[in-house]
């Protein structure tokens, strides 16, 4: 998963999401507004689909979560709201998109893009980031009952135990700090120091302070995955563990699990062994993780792992071609770019959740999705890497 909510779906970050007032929530309900209006006129038309034309070419549609949960407004108070959909929307969507594509599994896509069939824009794959836990309490049951294929990428290092992603630790940790405002800055700049951060990323911390899911994505880009870990061991000597920690919610699924998912028929990928943003990391880092989760994931549950999606769907050059070299023959980003030389390592995705597709009044809003499927409101982030220099 990618990992978090990419700016372009502005609502899953700004505090209007959260439950704040005032002039940002206005904004966040004007521009939902307008969307809606636009999508509605665009879709009644059939004139998405010809902007789809442009915008997609003869890229398929594939979407992607992370947390699927019974009550969206009760699990977002304890997480991040972005990287949640309630099992009811994702029903709604998954009606809504199989009335114009045929859903179909990461094999049969990839074996389609070999080909080069002319149809692979009318086909759509469903995939999960992380491995969470209620993926397979929640979605499995609904998309088997559907007969809808799909795959989950998950964070090998993580499979059987009840450690949390590396996100969603320091969201919580940042949050339970941010009542000790000193404590916390004291800590930052502590370990951007030590991280010899550059002045943008210093910007970029700083400019999110007091906003515990706005810091989150800044760190996130600023450390390295080692960083991070030194940066939640010194804030959470100063501040204790964070509450929340022990929601089972958060929980990865267990070998078991993602045995019977594949028993199921769902494909099973790496996202690699610990959630490191491999843009951020040495050559030898991004080695390690791409090709340790591969093996430890088919020595596990059996089979040949050859899907993989990148953390935080974000992707450079040495990324992809680490990638290429660990044996896997697909992986997926939300970039809107590609690298030329491995064009089925950066095969595109449509980033949903529970609020990414709802009119001002929140309510599921079928002509967004629909605009959202053909790329024009696009879900998926825009690029801050180029592996074409």
């Amino acid at each position: 998963m990618a990992l978090i909510p990419p700016p372009a779906v502005e609502e899953a970050w700004a505090p209007a999401a959260r439950g704040a007032g005032g002039v940002v929530k206005g904004r966040v309900d004007a521009r939902r507004f307008v969307k809606h209006a636009l999508a509605t006129a665009l879709s009644g038309m059939g004139v998405d689909a010809v902007l789809g034309a442009i915008f997609r070419g003869s890229a398929p549609l594939v979407v992607g979560y992370h947390r699927v949960v019974e009550d969206f407004e009760s699990a977002s108070r304890d997480a991040m709201a972005g990287m949640l959909v309630s099992r009811a929307m994702l029903e709604q969507h998954l009606d809504r998109i199989g009335r114009r594509y045929r859903f179909v599994s990461l094999d049969e896509l990839g074996e389609a893009l070999r080909r080069g069939d002319p149809d692979t824009r009318e086909v759509c794959a469903v995939t999960f980031d992380d491995g969470y836990r209620d993926v397979y309490e929640n979605a499995m049951p609904l998309l088997v009952r559907k007969g809808i294929p799909a795959a989950v990428f998950v964070v090998s290092d993580l499979i059987g135990t009840a450690r949390l992603q590396v996100h969603d630790r320091l969201f919580l940790a940042l949050r339970a700090a941010l009542g000790r405002p000193a404590v916390l800055d004291a800590v930052v700049a502590r370990q951007l120091e030590t991280a010899a951060a550059s002045p943008a990323q210093r910007e970029r911390v700083e400019a999110a302070s007091g906003d515990a899911l706005a810091m989150t994505r800044a760190l996130l880009h600023a450390l390295t995955f080692d960083q991070l870990q030194g940066f939640l061991g010194d804030l959470e000597a100063e501040i204790g563990p964070a509450p929340g920690g022990d929601d089972s919610g958060l929980w990865p699924m267990t070998w078991g699990m993602l045995a019977d998912l594949r028993a199921k028929g769902f494909i099973v990928g790496s996202h690699t062994c610990r959630h490191a943003l491999l843009a951020h990391e040495s050559p030898a880092v991004v080695a390690r993780e791409a090709e340790a989760s591969r093996r430890r994931i088919e020595a596990s549950i059996g089979g040949r792992v050859t899907h993989f999606a990148y953390p935080d769907g974000s992707f450079n050059t040495a990324a992809v071609r680490a990638i290429a070299q660990s044996g896997y023959q697909f992986a997926y980003t939300t970039c809107s770019h590609f690298d030329r030389a491995h064009p089925f390592l950066t095969i595109s995705r449509r980033l949903l959740w529970e609020r990414s597709s709802v009119d001002s009044s929140g309510r599921f809003a079928p002509a967004i999705l629909d605009c959202q499927a053909q790329g024009f409101f696009a879900g998926s982030r825009g690029c801050r890497q180029k592996t074409h220099e």
